[in-house]
């Protein structure tokens, strides 16, 4: 029985890798699972797969190697999730930018001695409104102007992780 469904999963996870691969022209090198959900096989099957990281713990501002030899996880929060805040908290646009502040501003002071990483969830069906864009556009101008902070993707902080950690306990 669990073979059966290990099986389906792995084919569930190959086709959906495959079909990024056909429809943009790259194998992706991360994952995140629909509503950031994994079994227990989830990561060795990724990992299988030659995916190097997955989004869906979140743990930590730092990424971290997990017990799957050759895969991290990248910080993904819920905390600084416009879905969350806008809808279910209902946060009001001028307050989503404070709490952007705030959590630069408190993850910078963080990083004196080692990197964080501020991940910062958008969907374009919610921030993408049009009553919501000015408070996107404040709270991005304060990151990207912000002094020492890199805005990057989640592959680029993967692979930036993965060579300057490399023989440091690495999986």
């Amino acid at each position: 029985m669990q073979a059966e469904v290990e099986a389906e999963e792995r084919a569930y996870l190959t086709e959906v890798v495959e079909t990024i691969e056909k429809a943009t022209g790259q194998r992706p090198r991360g994952w995140m699972g629909p509503a950031l959900s994994e079994t227990f096989q989830t990561p060795a099957l990724l990992a299988e797969l030659g995916l190097h990281y997955v989004l869906d713990w979140t743990a930590d501002d730092q990424p971290f190697r997990l017990n799957v030899p050759g895969l991290l996880s990248v910080p993904y929060t819920l905390e600084l999730n416009d879905l969350g805040l806008f809808t279910a908290h209902s946060v009001s646009g001028p307050d989503f930018v404070q709490i952007v502040k705030d959590q630069l501003d408190q993850l910078y002071a963080d990083s004196e001695h080692s990197g964080r990483v501020m991940a910062l969830a958008l969907h374009p069906f919610v921030t993408g409104q049009a009553f919501r864009m000015k408070y996107l556009d404040q709270a991005l101008e304060y990151v990207v102007n912000h002094p020492g902070v890199w805005t990057t993707t989640s592959d680029d902080i993967a692979e930036h992780y993965a060579r300057t950690t490399a023989g440091l306990g690495a999986a």
